[in-house]
């Protein structure tokens, strides 16, 4: 798991929200580097929407994206939220909206009235605790790598469903050019392409054609058309893109890919990884006769964007 190179004190855990984490004091010195901003109190929550029920590897996934997300401005509040079939209810990680306040020593000693909602004690029992109202703004950043209008349906369902709060709801994070480095970086790791720009020195295996493949429908694959010029710009390789839910495309890009004279293809998946069949990747990577690399999972890449993502949304300068 990537970490900040800093120490850490975990904090305790907040309901429904990650356990937050602050960096310990920076050692001074000509040579330190600057000190990163912290969310000032009061600001939204990060509601971070992601695509698909939750298992056990999408949500080491997703914890490790909010833990780097965080790590760019501590204090950072980060609640995921995992979106299945339908509207998701927010209530588990924005709390209750309309609950009463629970009053201050001050105001029990002062004989104030209890709040609306509140009961008195009955036969000498302790009155109930009243519900403390929850959040009512928060910032919903979808965990999507490009448009994917099933997905973006399921966002927009869940925020109209969630009555008496001001959502703000972002973008998908691409297309952008740290996906790209991304995908050189997992093809690199996979030893399918030369991890410098400067093409220093070889790869034996380095592939000299790569398979762009997505999820998402039309939309994305012409968003991935955008990833994929840039990426072909890096490893100065040609790139084609595919969908990888239709039967078919991978092979036939690995086909224009042989007819342009390529010989060793590899197959870049423009995903998140967990959030899909397990079993989706390597079928169409062996139909098409390709090597694939790792899918984009908890790159630094995504909580980069998860995080500005945020900042612009809730009007924080980066």
């Amino acid at each position: 798991m990537s970490t900040s190179p800093d120490a850490e004190t975990p904090l305790p855990t907040r309901a429904g929200a990650l356990p937050t984490r602050v960096p310990q004091a920076r050692a001074g010195g000509r040579h330190r580097r600057p000190e990163i901003p912290a969310i000032l109190e009061g600001a939204p929550p990060l509601v971070l929407a992601v695509p698909g029920p939750a298992d056990a590897d999408l949500e080491d996934v997703v914890r490790e994206i909010a833990l780097l997300a965080r790590a760019g401005r501590p204090g950072l509040d980060v609640r995921p939220v995992f979106l299945g079939a339908g509207a998701t209810d927010l209530t588990p990680v924005l709390g209750p909206v309309g609950g009463a306040a629970e009053a201050t020593p001050d105001d029990a000693a002062a004989g104030a009235e209890p709040a609306d909602g509140a009961e008195e004690a009955v036969d000498g029992e302790p009155a109930p605790a009243p519900v403390a109202e929850g959040v009512r703004n928060a910032v919903v950043v979808p965990l999507l790598i490009g448009p994917h209008p099933e997905v973006e349906a399921r966002v927009r369902a869940t925020v109209e469903a969630a009555e008496g709060r001001e959502l703000t709801v972002t973008e998908a994070l691409g297309p952008h050019p740290l996906l790209a480095e991304a995908l050189h970086e997992r093809l690199s790791e996979a030893g399918l392409a030369r991890a410098d720009r400067a093409r220093l020195f070889t790869v034996v295996t380095a592939a000299d054609g790569i398979i762009l493949a997505t999820t998402g429908g039309p939309a994305a694959l012409q968003a991935a058309d955008m990833t994929g010029v840039l990426l072909a710009a890096r490893l100065a390789l040609p790139v084609v893109t595919a969908d990888l839910e239709v039967p078919g495309a991978v092979g036939d890009a690995a086909t224009r890919l042989r007819q342009m004279g390529a010989e060793r293809i590899a197959l870049a998946p423009y995903v998140l990884g967990p959030d899909l069949d397990p079993d989706l990747i390597e079928t169409a990577a062996a139909h098409a006769e390709v090597t694939a690399s790792a899918p984009l999972g908890a790159h630094g890449a995504l909580g980069k964007l998860v995080l500005q993502a945020y900042l612009a949304a809730a009007g924080i300068q980066d």
